[in-house]
């Protein structure tokens, strides 16, 4: 694989690059083993679907095909579970949680990981996807497999992280 450059210019960031330097979906860090694509959750409905909606340039078109989105507001209605299981941006700045060349958080890390990126801020990103396991043990121990009512803005959060517990 040839390494290609992306260039970002969108609301939250402008003139900033990087550069793909592994396949799309492959060669993930062997902790690493997220359950859903980014296609995948946008499908099922993360973020009140606002997350994405100005940045479609920087990823491949097919991830919006069936996205859930809404370009003029957090909607919670457009989540899986119908409920909101996000904290605001400004409070993850404010625990320090956002790596500056992903001012977005985590899922645009996930993305452009994902795409092919890899960056510094790897290894903390991926024990922080790793540490929300407890909640997907905390769904399992507490709720009847399959039981998609049970811990709905629990079960929210993890398909965050790219966890379906949609199977649990």
């Amino acid at each position: 694989m040839q390494d290609r450059r992306i260039e970002v210019n969108d609301l939250m960031q402008t003139d900033y690059s990087y550069v793909l330097t592994e396949p799309s979906g492959k060669n993930f860090h062997s902790k690493f083993s997220p359950e859903l694509t980014p296609k995948k959750m946008l499908e099922l409905g993360v973020f009140g679907g606002k997350y994405m909606t100005d940045c479609r340039k920087e990823f491949p078109t097919e991830w919006f095909e069936n996205a859930k989105l809404c370009s003029t507001h957090h909607n919670p209605e457009l989540n899986f579970f119908g409920i909101n299981a996000s904290q605001q941006l400004s409070v993850w700045r404010e625990k320090g949680w956002i790596y500056k060349e992903d001012p977005r958080g985590w899922f645009q890390w996930y993305c452009r990981y994902y795409m092919g990126r890899r960056c510094p801020d790897d290894e903390r990103q991926i024990k922080r996807w790793a540490a929300m396991r407890r909640h997907v043990t905390q769904i399992k121990n507490n709720c009847n497999k399959g039981d998609l009512g049970c811990r709905r803005k629990q079960r929210q959060a993890v398909l965050h992280w790219a966890y379906d517990s949609r199977n649990l």
